[in-house]
């Protein structure tokens, strides 16, 4: 290790066990010091399986469960592994990308994106469990427009134009047992009542339609990933093509930025108090303070070697599990298809384009 990572290393520990000392010494004017986590690799997954997005956990075994944003050749997984990053079943999923997971009481949900549905497996899964359909999302188009603001005191008017592709990607569940589910392309959020007790009759219900949930930005999802407050008042939304973490206000439904300036603000996980935000284009994460700011960064990007990503590289979703956080990265070329087939000059300008076997990484859950 270099005398320059081992003094990164060294000054962010610092900063998250002194923090309180340091903070109570500074200027009014100041911010705390901001933190720095080194991330480790937690698994390597088998060639065949690519684009890892979602992952959820079983608190009780250890169990990791990955699924794959994949667009062939090679079709979609939901894979389980060990607590020590062994491979202990793969469900085969066909043509159909996956993406947000959550785990409940013996079962693991999915959102199948590419068949526009909330999906139920028992956690125990072989290659041959049954897959429930417990709700399929509704096609309700566009959001409409919103106007952002210039320095020079115009403003833009943007619409939307979604045609009605349903796009779930994020799920989290309350304390009822009830999923909030993101739609990226129809700028909405979706509500599953009773989604761990219910079967195929599952319904769904509007909780929110707006502009502030679409995206005009890259990459081209708008609401994705989700966590609540510790209290359940507040649902903070990713826009990631907007680079911002967005607030809903529960009792009223109002929705304000919270944080911006997140490059590619994906997957969200509210743990010890913090927020934290897998942003994809930074490669990293970041947890936030009670006022949106930045206050940890975790992981970094370190370049591809023998086709594999050393650190993080586009971190997309992320969980807690016995003092560790775990992210996938989802490592997905963004200006050229993910078979490497296109234009030489759009095939090679991303680190992404070298990667051949994709990752599980983690880092230390501070307290």
């Amino acid at each position: 290790m270099s005398r320059t990572r081992i003094a990164r290393l060294a000054a962010g520990l610092a900063s998250l066990l002194f923090a309180p000392i340091l903070s109570f010494a500074a200027s009014p004017r100041d911010t705390a010091p901001v933190g720095f986590l080194e991330a480790q690799r937690f698994a390597t997954l088998p060639a065949d399986v690519r684009f890892p997005e979602g992952i959820a956990a079983n608190p009780a075994t250890g169990d990791l469960f990955v699924s794959t944003f994949d667009f062939g050749p090679v079709s979609n997984k939901l894979v389980r592994l060990s607590h020590d990053g062994k491979v202990e079943a793969i469900r085969d999923f066909a043509g159909t990308p996956l993406l947000g997971l959550e785990y409940r009481d013996g079962y693991v949900y999915v959102l199948n994106f590419g068949a526009g549905s909330l999906q139920r497996i028992r956690a125990d899964f072989d290659a041959s469990t049954p897959v429930d359909t417990l709700v399929t999302f509704p096609a309700i188009g566009s959001p409409g427009a919103r106007d952002e603001g210039n320095p020079d005191s115009s403003s833009d008017h943007i619409v939307f134009g979604s045609s009605g592709k349903q796009a779930p990607n994020a799920m989290v569940f309350d304390a009822h047992g009830n999923a909030y589910v993101s739609d990226s392309f129809q700028g909405a959020i979706f509500l599953v009542p009773d989604a761990t007790t219910c079967s195929a009759s599952c319904t769904w219900t509007l909780v929110s339609h707006d502009a502030l949930l679409a995206t005009a930005g890259t990459p081209p999802f708008g609401a994705n990933g989700l966590a609540f407050s510790a209290d359940g008042a507040t649902l903070f939304i990713a826009n990631t093509g907007d680079h911002r973490v967005l607030a809903m206000d529960m009792a009223t439904k109002a929705i304000r930025p919270y944080s911006i300036s997140i490059p590619g603000a994906d997957g969200l996980l509210m743990a010890n108090g913090r927020l934290w935000v897998a942003a994809n284009q930074a490669d990293q994460v970041f947890a936030l303070d009670g006022d949106g700011r930045i206050a940890i960064k975790a992981g970094e990007f370190l370049g591809v070697r023998d086709g594999t990503p050393r650190g993080l590289l586009f971190p997309a979703s992320l969980v807690a599990l016995r003092g560790w956080v775990y992210v996938t990265n989802l490592a997905l070329p963004l200006t050229s298809d993910a078979a490497g087939t296109g234009p030489t000059s759009l095939s090679r300008d991303e680190p992404e384009d070298f990667v051949s076997r994709w990752t599980v990484s983690r880092f230390p859950l501070p307290r």
